[in-house]
């Protein structure tokens, strides 16, 4: 029985993948879709070197960024056996330059993929690398608009492929309990059980649509943001609105390390990069530090904005914002309104604790990766809304509250 390992290569962009509709030229499966593919030319245990020529080859891209590789998986057809290495990247955009090996392209929603003539086994490839529950709970990289983003996925997934309204009910309370800390995660999640008619084609278009929105909630709080930065910025650990922001303002930013993950870090280069004047500092100094440069603005992402105006971001966000209030630096949060809880309670998240201390004396570790900044030195809440302040808060928390009725049968 012949048999050969490829490479099948999803590029996402916001919540769609590229589909290629293959060519006379290629020698297997010739009209149907497939993602960008190949055979892997070298050691299969390196076959995302064959997966980023490909994606070269074929399309033209050189910037994709890998966020999962799949275990490799086989799949007959016939007389024949494919092992498929699959891989999933994100790109910033859905420009693409096919090569001969590709007569049609289409970005399309996932599972578009089970309505269409594919080469075979192309959805359990996609399936997976796709976002999981696990995937949701165990990101310790992205920040909760991202995360909540990808929690929708999950959900307009396994909506297309179940066969009861129980299934998907049962992976919305999954998604919705997965990040405690994370309002955005459960609201949108809400959001899509709240408005949608109960059977799951309806959940899986309305999961489709709350995605596109919370998407384009996040472009909008970023360019109000932006609005607000001046010639500097205070910030500190990962958020994609506030990047996008800063990369809209072009400022200069002070921005601290971001432990224990040091997320910090990749931003501060993601922006030295971009051409913006960064200076990275310890988490112990961006204080200091702070009072030293004196900038324009602080901006910080959120975890969660609670019902009475406080904030929930990583570790590090109330010192700050205490030091600038003690400066006289104006804090400003910017969060698409999703991030807005419909309580007052604090869900706090912890790290390993060898990553503190890892020695045999009896300490006792305490390992926050979130604290809460009170409302008091929070200047504005910037969202796609507007700038809210605290009694905007507690109208927007009064809807979230109203949506996440749709569970209390159970």
């Amino acid at each position: 029985m012949p048999h050969a390992h490829v490479v099948t290569c999803f590029l996402r962009h916001r919540t769609h993948v590229l589909l290629g509709r293959r060519s006379g030229a290629v020698g297997t499966y010739a009209g149907r879709w497939a993602g960008v593919s190949g055979y892997v030319e070298g050691d299969p245990a390196d076959a995302e070197a064959d997966a980023r020529r490909e994606i070269r080859e074929e399309v033209g891209r050189t910037d994709a960024t890998l966020v999962r590789a799949g275990d490799p998986l086989d799949i007959v057809d016939g007389d024949r056996t494919w092992t498929v290495h699959p891989f999933l990247f994100e790109v910033g955009d859905r420009t693409v330059e096919p090569n001969e090996e590709i007569v049609a392209h289409e970005w399309v929603s996932p599972p578009a993929i089970r309505e269409r003539s594919t080469v075979p086994g192309l959805w359990d490839a996609y399936a997976a690398v796709a976002p999981t529950v696990e995937t949701v709970r165990d990101d310790e990289t992205h920040g909760s608009a991202w995360i909540s983003v990808r929690a929708l996925d999950v959900l307009r997934d396994r909506a297309a492929t179940a066969d009861s309204m129980a299934s998907v009910v049962a992976v919305a309370r999954e998604l919705r309990d997965a990040r405690p800390s994370m309002a955005a995660v459960a609201n949108r999640v809400n959001r899509v059980l709240a408005t949608a008619e109960r059977t799951p084609e309806a959940v899986r278009k309305r999961a489709e649509a709350v995605a596109s929105d919370a998407l384009d909630a996040d472009d909008a709080a970023a360019t109000l943001a932006a609005e607000r930065c001046g010639a500097s910025v205070a910030t500190l650990s990962r958020s994609g609105t506030v990047l996008a922001a800063l990369r809209a303002a072009e400022p200069s930013v002070l921005i601290g390390e971001s432990r224990p993950a040091r997320e910090g870090v990749d931003v501060a280069a993601e922006l030295a990069d971009s051409g913006l004047d960064v200076t990275l500092t310890t988490d112990a100094a961006l204080s200091s530090e702070l009072a030293d440069s004196a900038p324009t603005a602080v901006l910080v992402g959120a975890d969660a904005v609670l019902a009475d105006g406080s904030v929930v971001n990583k570790v590090g966000t109330r010192g700050l914002a205490f030091a600038a209030a003690r400066e006289g630096v104006p804090v400003y949060v910017v969060a698409a309104a999703d991030k807005i809880r419909p309580d007052e309670r604090f869900h706090g998240e912890a790290g390993d604790a060898v990553d503190l201390y890892d020695g045999s004396a009896a300490v006792t570790v305490s390992n926050p990766i979130f604290d809460r900044t009170p409302a008091e030195v929070v200047d504005a809440v910037l969202t796609e809304r507007g700038a809210l302040d605290s009694e905007g808060v507690r109208d927007v928390a009064a809807e979230h509250e109203e949506n996440a009725a749709w569970d209390e049968e159970g």
